[in-house]
C-alpha cells in the first residue's frame, strides 16, 4: 500500500436545481466565499489557477489546478492537480428528487514533504481532516445556494 495515495468520494445532497449547483461549482475563484476551508483561489490563465486550503490541521496545502473538462450539458467538472497534491478531482452534478446530488471524487498523491514524512501515523488524521473539509464545503454551499 502506498500510504501517500488517497482516493476520496463525497456525495452532497442539495436543495437547489442541478444547473444552479453546477453554476456555483464551475466558478472556482468564488469557492472561498462559501467554502471556509478554501482560503484562497487565484487565476493564472483561462484554464489554470492556484488554490490554498486548510481544514482542521494547522497546515496549508497549495495546489495548481488545471481544468480538463467543463461540460455544462453533462454537469461534469474535472481538473488535474499538482503541487502539494498531485492527481485529479471531479464534480458530477445530477438531479435527485426536487434537488441535486453532487458527487465529488478525488484521487491524489501527497507530495508535501512534511505530510509524506507523517504518512503512516498521520493517515487516519488526514482522512478525518478531509472529511471535515468536505462537511464544511457542503454546509457552505447549501447556505450559499439559499442566498443566490
Amino acid at each position: 500500500m502506498d500510504w501517500c495515495r488517497y482516493r476520496f468520494r463525497s456525495v452532497w445532497r442539495l436543495a437547489a436545481p442541478p444547473d444552479a449547483v453546477y453554476a456555483v461549482l464551475e466558478r472556482a475563484e468564488e469557492y472561498p466565499r462559501w467554502w471556509p476551508q478554501v482560503r484562497e483561489v487565484a487565476s493564472v490563465d483561462d484554464t489554470t489557477g492556484t488554490a490554498r486550503f486548510r481544514s482542521l490541521l494547522p497546515y496549508d496545502l497549495v495546489v495548481t489546478v488545471r481544468a480538463q473538462r467543463q461540460d455544462p450539458a453533462a454537469r461534469v467538472l474535472e481538473a488535474d492537480l499538482s503541487g502539494d497534491l498531485e492527481g485529479w478531482v471531479r464534480w458530477t452534478v445530477t438531479p435527485e428528487g426536487s434537488g441535486t446530488r453532487a458527487v465529488y471524487e478525488q484521487e491524489v498523491e501527497v507530495r508535501a514533504r512534511l505530510l509524506r514524512a507523517l504518512a503512516v501515523p498521520g493517515r487516519p488524521v488526514f482522512r478525518v481532516n478531509h472529511a471535515l473539509m468536505m462537511r464544511g464545503g457542503q454546509r457552505g454551499l447549501a447556505a450559499h445556494l439559499l442566498s443566490v
